[in-house]
């Protein structure tokens, strides 16, 4: 049997067995009587947020997302072995870019700095900067700006020469995300690879083990579950600090939810509690991995995570109360947490509250596009095309277009 009426026939056995008539699943779901029927006989193709929602509903352990996911389809639809290669390793190497003339100290709020220190506090405005411009036009600035620092670096020596490289590798670390929101992937991992071997150049070794959580994500808006449980959990057992280990235990945790594990995300979300709960953020030692627009990180994931297990009424409300502490500066940070909010509100049957939800991100989302958070868009596209009568869908469908063609 195809992959839908493998998946219509266990959720019709699940179905029967809880003694759930279609019309009761209806309820539950938000989808049609008819359109479950046609799912049951494998007419109509089932979708992630059903298999998640009746998971979740029935208890299933992930058996309805295990018979909906890639990892399930045929071996040609797999990603090419080149492909995985590259995820797991990158490519590149930044050590060999030309010399060019400059350094010297600079001033920030009255007080001299050294150049490494001034390069910190230039980073962190590109951060800034980057939550309210495209990351098409933050690439250049950022990638002239790594090649100045490691050319002056190189002309270096001492514990001058070590910080400037670690500087380097924090401005291609954050190359290699805004690659990834311009939906470059393959770009995003090659930035990944030369920042990490930057750091290493530099004494710093934890970027090696940060760059797993970084290819955990990539992993996860792949949709594969077990790779990015697999790189989230090598990056745990490393000897890096607590924070960088509590990004991983984020990760991983997502990679539990998409999977469809409770119970695993669940003990992976305590754990990066833990850990974060005792790591430093201290932005005046060196620039901060992961983000910092978020009061609560770990709080946040679980919200996104309970939306991915299948509980979009739970999701909506933690990610609600999260998305109200994101400062109003962080554009791109509360367009992508109150977008999934607008997710889950949706996949509740909230259609109205979702649409209120998402129409100023959307129009936010067309002037600053995001390819990851793209990826919600088309989501909440799906969901909201079930309901293509609603006055408030149909009002929103020229600000959706505008987004995902942006994308294409």
């Amino acid at each position: 049997m195809d992959v839908p009426l493998r998946f219509g026939a266990e959720l019709r056995r699940l179905r029967e067995e809880a003694g759930m008539t279609l019309k009761q699943l209806a309820k539950v779901t938000t989808y049609s009587t008819g359109h479950l029927s046609k799912i049951e006989r494998g007419v109509n193709p089932p979708t992630m947020n059903l298999a998640q929602c009746c998971d979740a509903y029935f208890d299933a352990g992930g058996r309805l997302r295990r018979l909906f996911s890639a990892e399930d389809q045929p071996a040609g639809s797999r990603p090419r072995p080149a492909r995985r290669r590259l995820i797991v390793t990158g490519v590149g190497s930044l050590l060999a870019a030309r010399i060019v003339d400059g350094g010297g100290a600079g001033h920030v709020g009255g007080q001299d700095l050294p150049p490494g220190a001034l390069f910190q506090e230039q980073l962190h405005q590109m951060k800034l900067l980057g939550q309210s411009l495209a990351p098409a036009a933050m690439l250049p600035v950022l990638r002239s700006q790594a090649s100045t620092v490691t050319a002056l670096a190189s002309r270096t020596t001492g514990s001058s020469r070590a910080g400037l490289l670690i500087t380097a590798s924090r401005f291609t670390e954050y190359i290699g995300w805004m690659a990834q929101e311009s939906g470059d992937e393959t770009a995003a991992l090659h930035a990944t690879a030369e920042a990490v071997e930057l750091a290493q150049a530099g004494g710093d070794t934890d970027l090696a083990d940060y760059a797993l959580v970084r290819r955990a994500l990539v992993t996860y808006y792949s949709g594969h579950a077990s790779r990015t449980i697999a790189l989230a959990r090598q990056a745990q057992r490393s000897a890096a600090p607590p924070r960088v280990r509590g990004l991983a235990a984020q990760r991983e945790a997502q990679g539990h939810a998409l999977a469809g594990d409770e119970k695993a995300c669940g003990r992976a979300l305590d754990r990066a509690r833990d850990l974060l709960a005792v790591a430093d953020v201290d932005p005046s030692a060196g620039p901060v991995l992961g983000t910092t627009q978020l009061k609560d990180p770990v709080s946040m994931v679980e919200g996104w995570c309970l939306y991915d297990l299948g509980r979009p009424g739970q999701a909506a409300e933690v990610l609600e109360r999260e998305c109200r502490r994101i400062a109003p500066h962080a554009l791109n940070t509360r367009a992508r947490y109150g977008l999934r909010h607008a997710l889950a509100l949706a996949a509740s049957g909230e259609i109205e509250r979702s649409c209120e939800t998402a129409r100023e991100l959307l129009a936010f989302m067309s002037v600053v596009p995001s390819a990851t958070v793209r990826t919600d868009v088309r989501r909440l596209d799906r969901a909201w095309s079930r309901f293509r009568g609603n006055p408030a869908v149909r009002g929103l469908r020229p600000a959706l277009a505008n987004v995902l063609g942006a994308g294409r």
